[in-house]
Parts: C-alpha cells; structure tokens; sequence
C-alpha cells in the first residue's frame, strides 16, 4: 500500500504508531491487550509491547506500536478495546 495522507487525522499511512491500554495488573492483561490489537495488526515487531505498572501496582499500562496501514484500521482496534469491561482507559 503506498502512503497516503489522510486530512482527518494528518497522518501519512503507514507509520508508526502506539497504542496504550490501562487496566487492573491482573494476570493476562496484557496478553488481553496484545490479542486484541494483533486481530487488527498480526505483524508485531519482536520489542512492540512494553508494559508499566503504576507506583501502587494496581493497575498496568500496555503499550503496543504498531505499523499503522488507516485510521479504520485504528479506529477498529480502539472500539474493540474500548468494548473490553477489564480495559479501563485508552490513549
């Protein structure tokens, strides 16, 4: 796919891009995480995924950076992990 610009969010696709989910540091948030965003982008780069717990430990901060082909493709993977109870906020 060649790059395209895209004036609804100034971006030209492809590039790089990270999406951050937080949840409760439960076991299997971030494999919930990855899953869901791997639906949407298969091709993780091996060091995509980094995650950070919060200075109390309760909740856990997942970030994913994905090569970004559209906004659809983004939009997709923020509805579904908008949808999700255990995630609690997006960015």
């Amino acid at each position: 796919m060649s790059d395209l610009h895209n004036t609804e969010t100034n971006f030209e696709f492809p590039c790089e891009f990270p999406i951050k989910a937080m949840g409760h540091n439960q076991p299997g948030f971030e494999a919930l995480v990855v899953g869901i965003v791997r639906k949407h982008a298969p091709e993780l780069s091996e060091g995509a995924v980094t995650s950070r717990p919060s200075k109390g430990d309760k909740w856990l901060s997942v970030t994913v950076t994905i090569t970004a082909q559209s906004k659809a493709q983004l939009d997709a993977i923020y509805l579904e992990l908008n949808d999700h109870d255990d995630v609690v906020m997006t960015l």
